[in-house]
């Protein structure tokens, strides 16, 4: 295909084989005249913001584009997936701008968790990753809850100036642009699209009514995150879609829990104890002896451990994590998965594909 074909929209290099990616069209519009992909068609006739992915490098190249600007920073994180949702480096580029974190998908975490406490948390991790933010919304942008509340601290902290909301992917920026569009602006066609220097696609832009902007910017690629080594069908078992039912497993020394047929935990010592498991309802949890797991993933890849649903699984690539849960209580994390909380003493061993992030943090509950 030539490089010389881009959408008229946004100047992205056309293409027929990845519809994540920026410019895609189907197979059949490539010879048409004046073409437009996919994106910039959904969003030129239904107002409909879609995500494209772009590679961190991309992301901070575009960014720093916008450093000179002035404007605040609407920064959307995933509240189940905090680490795993960061972009590294932001701080740097954005430099003085003031910051928000819109802590995203509120309505996945059980009831039972303090909501005060969850903000408390998300201040206490922004700042050891050294952002301050002016301040913390906890929201749902698919259960349209604290849009509201997102909006007026937007107002009340840009001081006239333009807004820029930026995320990585799978965070639901999209939906949240969709309904920020929606509960304050009402009306259809107020999108346009604005090009900066330095960036392969246009930012979309929506007029505040001042003669300022909300600019929406694509999403960034998390290589470390579990969804980006999943087929189309196995990240709708993996991302949770409604409020988590936690699973409680009571462990010996020696006993192994696998996460369909992507991640095994190895309870290695601690004396008998509660592995408590926040991950997809849909995602299968199956427990056996440690002595066995080898075997089992092997034999059952495919089978009784999905997904993968496959057994092209590269087992090859699989890394071991060895963890000593020694603060209170804290999570396993998973990237792009969930986590697992676990009380001080134990030493467990994470078994996850070679680039996925696995770690400690506080817990959250």
């Amino acid at each position: 295909m030539s490089n010389e074909m881009r959408c008229i929209g946004c100047g992205a290099v056309l293409q027929s084989d990845d519809a994540t990616k920026a410019g895609y069209v189907p197979q059949s519009s490539l010879n048409k005249e004046d073409v437009i992909c996919k994106r910039c068609f959904r969003l030129k006739h239904y107002n409909e913001i879609q995500d494209v992915n772009m590679t961190s490098d991309d992301f901070l190249t575009m960014l720093n584009a916008l450093g000179d600007r002035d404007g605040i920073i609407v920064n959307v994180i995933d509240v189940f997936d905090f680490q795993g949702s960061w972009i590294n480096g932001l701080k740097r580029i954005v430099g003085n701008k003031k910051v928000i974190l819109a802590a995203n998908k509120i309505d996945l975490l059980p009831k039972l968790i303090n909501k005060n406490r969850v903000e408390l948390w998300i201040k206490h991790l922004a700042k050891e990753l050294g952002m301050k933010p002016e301040d913390v919304v906890l929201i749902s942008a698919a259960k349209n809850q604290g849009i509201d509340e997102l909006l007026e601290t937007i107002e009340r902290e840009r001081d006239g100036k333009d807004v820029y909301i930026v995320g990585t992917t799978n965070v639901g920026k999209s939906t949240l642009i969709n309904k920020l569009i929606e509960r304050s602006i009402g009306e259809k066609d107020v999108i346009t699209t604005s090009h900066f220097p330095g960036t392969t696609l246009d930012l979309i832009d929506i007029p505040l009514g001042d003669g300022t902007f909300m600019f929406d910017t694509p999403g960034i690629i998390q290589a470390h995150q579990m969804t980006h080594y999943v087929t189309d069908d196995e990240l709708k078992v993996i991302m949770p879609k409604e409020e988590i039912k936690p699973r409680n497993y009571q462990l010996n020394e020696g006993q192994t829990l696998f996460l369909g047929g992507l991640v095994r935990v190895d309870y290695v010592s601690g004396g008998r104890r509660s592995l408590n498991c926040f991950i997809s309802n849909r995602l299968n949890i199956h427990r056996t002896k440690s002595i066995n797991a080898d075997d089992l993933w092997q034999r059952q890849i495919g089978e009784l451990l999905t997904p993968p649903g496959d057994k092209t699984f590269d087992f090859d690539a699989v890394r071991r994590h060895t963890l000593s849960v020694k603060d209170k209580k804290q999570d396993i994390i998973i990237s792009g998965l969930g986590f697992i909380t676990v009380e001080a003493g134990a030493v467990i061993e994470v078994f996850a594909p070679q680039q996925v992030d696995v770690y400690l943090r506080p817990s959250i509950l």
